[in-house]
């Protein structure tokens, strides 16, 4: 296959040292030639020709892309150019909770065709729901402490009892990894239902009656995931998790 010949050329100066790879250099290489652009890679392989650079170009950072003799920027500043700019750090966004939910579905699935040698029955379900809690619980758990705060912004129980943000996480993970191997559900099962309770009527007072715009922490301390719906879902998932485990026993 002769590969298409094109005209549009740019210019990217990157550092390029024995010590240290720019990956933002090599991000912008990556995006202009998916553009469809011949890139000039020319390497500033010194800390004395990266300072020497941004002096000659008024730059405080590198890389540094010129296309058509007229200077671009860096990375975002490229991405920008193309239309393919990220959101801010700080912007809103659903993909952290969608990335865990799909995971735990194909998890669930996993877990069901391991057990019982097919794709999806009755216990599926009750799989997906546990690996979800344990995945949001390990979320969770990566920086309790941030999570803790975010947390008093809304829960009705820790803003009474600040140690139960911290404890949160630990009740979450171990009632679904408990549910999940279908141990001590006399445990696990009130565990769950308590915790999802005050939880699912918190996110509801802050959100529906008191109008509150917060950031949720259910994917953990860091998240920029709106409080809402999902929060509220995931809730009222363990509530119904644990009242149908109570139903079983």
């Amino acid at each position: 296959m002769i590969a298409k010949k094109t005209n549009k050329t740019a210019i990217l100066y990157r550092m390029v040292m024995t010590d240290h790879m720019c990956p933002y250099g090599l991000k912008s290489k990556d995006l202009l030639e998916r553009n469809g652009f011949v890139v000039e890679d020319r390497h500033l392989t010194s800390r004395d020709e990266v300072e020497a650079f941004k002096a000659e170009h008024d730059v405080e950072t590198t890389p540094q892309v010129f296309i058509d003799g007229k200077r671009i920027g860096g990375f975002d500043d490229l991405s920008a150019y193309f239309g393919t700019a990220t959101k801010p750090k700080n912007a809103t966004t659903y993909k952290p909770v969608i990335a865990l939910f799909s995971i735990a579905a194909l998890l669930a699935v996993c877990v069901t065709w391991l057990s019982l040698g097919t794709v999806v029955a009755g216990r599926t379900l009750e799989w997906f729901i546990s690996i979800s809690m344990v995945l949001l619980g390990l979320q969770k758990l990566q920086d309790v402490e941030r999570f803790a705060t975010m947390f008093l912004n809304y829960d009705l129980l820790a803003q009474r009892w600040v140690r139960y943000g911290y404890i949160y996480p630990f009740v979450e993970t171990g009632a679904g990894l408990l549910m999940m191997a279908g141990l001590l559900t006399w445990l696990s099962a009130p565990a769950a239902l308590f915790v999802a309770s005050i939880g699912a009527i918190s996110v509801f007072k802050a959100v529906y009656i008191d109008k509150r715009e917060l950031k949720c922490a259910c994917v953990g301390g860091d998240s920029n995931v709106p409080l809402g719906f999902v929060s509220l879902t995931e809730n009222v998932m363990m509530v119904g998790m644990a009242v149908w485990m109570l139903s079983k026993l």
